[in-house]
């Protein structure tokens, strides 16, 4: 997992530094960052913690995702548990950066920040979806996870609104 986003960091880097030239240094990071992000999310996610379990047998295998509210009966926006909370965290960075990186263009961030927060509530979903379907990563899919998730993501965008203002991505490149 560490050496896919050592990897990942490195192309993103390597992605950053062409795109500088186009967009200027502040918007690049901020994309290759938000793709780093992602790239970082899906390696948390879908590999599994303790090595995979080998062959799960179709009786063993969940059929559904488990019901909003499932590893924390408590309700939701309360953290309490460690789970729940990292759910949150791991969103927060794709939030803030897609705000930054959208803001190059700031007329068009106007409708690109809410259509990237459903294509991250949609990635959200399809971790979840692929935990379910691909049983022998032993996770375990769970609705609750996208409301963390998405929350996180939006936790993002209202604190990438400063962080874009603050940055100014849209200044001409130097």
């Amino acid at each position: 997992m560490l050496l896919g986003a050592l990897l990942a960091l490195v192309a993103c880097g390597a992605l950053a530094a062409v795109l500088a030239r186009r967009m200027g240094w502040v918007a690049a990071i901020a994309l290759a960052g938000l793709l780093w992000s992602l790239v970082v999310i899906g390696l948390v996610t879908l590999i599994p913690a303790e090595g995979a379990p080998g062959i799960v047998y179709a009786e063993g295998r969940l059929e559904t995702c488990g019901e909003i509210g499932g590893p924390a009966p408590e309700g939701f926006w309360i953290f309490t548990s460690g789970q729940r909370l990292l759910n949150t965290v791991l969103f927060i960075p794709a939030g803030v950066l897609l705000v930054v990186a959208a803001a190059r263009w700031r007329w068009w961030a106007i409708v690109t920040v809410p259509v990237g927060l459903g294509l991250l509530a949609t990635y959200s979903a399809g971790i979840e979806y692929t935990q379910l379907a691909v049983a022998r990563i032993d996770r375990a899919c769970d609705l609750t996870d996208v409301v963390d998730n998405v929350t996180g993501a939006a936790i993002g965008v209202l604190i990438g609104i400063p962080a874009a203002l603050l940055l100014r991505p849209w200044r001409p490149r130097r």
